[in-house]
């Protein structure tokens, strides 16, 4: 690793202007985010993939390896990436900061505690819970209806038991007794906030127009009516600032926010990505999990509120996605035919890019030992649809086997700038809205939406958030809500089984199918091979 100082000169910052994290990370300082670069903007490469396996594809690693390979090619280069979240860390995926000879290093500090922005959005989120129960527990003058309280504690760890639980046990001096629950801290919609919020006083705003309940006459009741929004923001007063790590070659990395994909926007801040946008000429960004879930959200909700606009994007395959959805088993080498059955569901997805008037280069993501028949069948598929495909090797070769991707990403980042397009105009109804990515994105012939969500529709109306735009929690192991429906499924139904209202984040999430906000360990979670060496290094990850 090189000395985090000598990462920041590669993107014109100097040492007064972060704050350092002993001599591998640092934050970039709230004065510097203030000031304007006078250099020109970069371009924005978004990198997303097909539905995933439950190991997921490697998409950080190829953001990272694409990132090395243009660094190769000469280019003035930086990643904006998100950080990882202890649960999928500790639970089936493992660490989330690339792997092999494309990683974010130091990782394991990035991938545990890292410089502490998870601990501080679940603070900030659970000061805010603590607040909203003491007014329940004194009767304060807001006279909030605790059986119409819907603001969650939070948790940065997969524990399925806290889902739903009862608080307030114990007696009168232990609070009022009501149903809540637990949700994971990469979904809440504080997380959200500090994701999309620009500056210090965007944050400060969007704190307080947090939805927690109603009080008995049926008013909402904000986080700014329980007078949360300083302490939350003292709280998130370092969160805020990016963080500055740098890859396994040296580019310099912005890794800010931790949004999943599956239950939030699944993008890394604004503030990190316009940092490096006035500090690279190319800036790698990604958006999980699959496009229909992370890339969306990326053009309708952060672009649409950032004002960016991307150059390019890359959309990332391998070979046993491709043959899980073509009907077969990822663990094994299968046969030609699952793959090119799979490629039915790789041309959705082209569509679905090029709805957003894009032309995706594909990243076929190659595995060790990996079979050549399956890779030349992708090859061919992708030629056959006149789209632009190029091996990827950077896990084993780092930047190097990188370099047919990068130069392919650098010639589509130099064609003229698609003109914005997005789904649905914020006018629509959220059911239009909701209609729209189901149908387009998804594959899905109709929206069926349940009792509750009816509900929370007509209400969403009565208190005027009907033109906020549209975040869906669905599963990203499928184009459906079903997660066993893998492959091209078409003419689906997609049940929306609730709406909340984000307002602070500024949208409204609508939660489909079985979808969870607090996932589970599996029966063998990666926790039990992570350990702690004799020498103090953790191990396992």
């Amino acid at each position: 690793m090189q000395p985090i100082l000598e990462i920041a000169q590669k993107v014109d910052l100097k040492a007064d202007q972060l704050m350092a994290y002993g001599d591998a990370m640092a934050k970039v300082r709230l004065a510097t985010l203030k000031q304007n670069p006078t250099r020109p903007k970069g371009k924005i490469v978004l990198v997303s993939a097909i539905n995933p396996t439950r190991s997921g594809e490697g998409k950080t690693t190829v953001s990272i390896g694409l990132a090395q390979g243009m660094q190769r090619l000469g280019k003035r280069v930086a990643l904006a990436l998100r950080e990882p979240s202890l649960g999928p860390i500790f639970g089936i995926k493992g660490g989330g900061a690339g792997g092999g000879q494309c990683q974010l290093e130091p990782s394991t500090r990035i991938n545990m505690h890292f410089t502490g922005d998870m601990h501080a959005v679940g603070a900030a989120h659970n000061l805010l819970a603590a607040l909203v129960d003491n007014a329940v527990h004194f009767r304060s003058e807001l006279d909030l209806e605790h059986r119409q309280v819907f603001w969650r504690r939070v948790l940065d760890v997969n524990d399925r038991a806290l889902r739903q639980a009862v608080i307030g046990l114990g007696g009168r001096l232990n609070g009022v007794p009501r149903e809540t629950g637990f949700d994971i801290t990469a979904a809440s919609e504080v997380m959200g906030i500090l994701c999309l919020a620009e500056d210090l006083a965007d944050l400060k705003q969007r704190l307080g127009r947090i939805l927690v309940g109603f009080d008995r006459d049926g008013a909402p009741v904000t986080a700014e009516r329980l007078k949360a929004t300083g302490a939350m923001a003292a709280l998130l007063q370092d969160a805020i600032l990016p963080n500055l790590v740098q890859s396994t070659e040296g580019v310099p990395a912005f890794v800010h926010g931790g949004p999943f994909g599956n239950i939030a926007h699944g993008c890394n801040s604004v503030i990190a990505t316009k940092t490096a946008l006035g500090r690279a000429d190319y800036v790698l960004t990604e958006a999980g999990f699959g496009f229909d879930l992370g890339a969306e959200k990326f053009f309708d909700l952060k672009c649409r509120s950032a004002g960016i606009w991307p150059s390019a994007v890359v959309l990332v395959v391998t070979a046993r996605a491709l043959r899980t959805h073509g009907g077969g088993d990822p663990a094994t080498s299968g046969s030609v035919e699952e793959i090119a059955r799979g490629m039915e569901h790789l041309y959705h997805h082209v569509e679905s890019v090029r709805a957003f008037g894009f032309e995706p280069v594909i990243a076929i993501n190659c595995f060790p030992n990996e079979d050549e028949g399956d890779l030349q069948t992708i090859e061919q598929g992708c030629h056959s649809q006149g789209l632009s495909v190029a091996r990827f090797e950077g896990f084993t070769q780092g930047g190097a086997g990188a370099l047919a991707l990068a130069e392919a990403v650098t010639a589509a980042a130099a064609k003229p700038q698609p003109p914005v397009r997005f789904l649905y105009e914020l006018e629509q109804t959220p059911e239009e809205k909701i209609h729209a990515v189901a149908s387009t994105i998804y594959g899905a012939s109709e929206v069926a939406f349940s009792r509750l969500a009816l509900k929370d529709l007509q209400r969403i109306r009565q208190l005027g958030y009907e033109q906020l735009p549209i975040c869906i929690a669905k599963t990203h192991l499928s184009l459906s809500s079903d997660p066993a429906h893998v492959g091209h499924p078409n003419g689906f139904e997609l049940p929306v089984e609730s709406v909340r209202i984000s307002a602070g984040a500024g949208y409204l999430l609508a939660l489909t199918g079985d979808i969870v906000t607090m996932p589970g360990l599996s029966s063998s979670p990666a926790a039990h091979r992570i350990d702690l060496s004799d020498e103090g290094e953790v191990v396992g990850v």
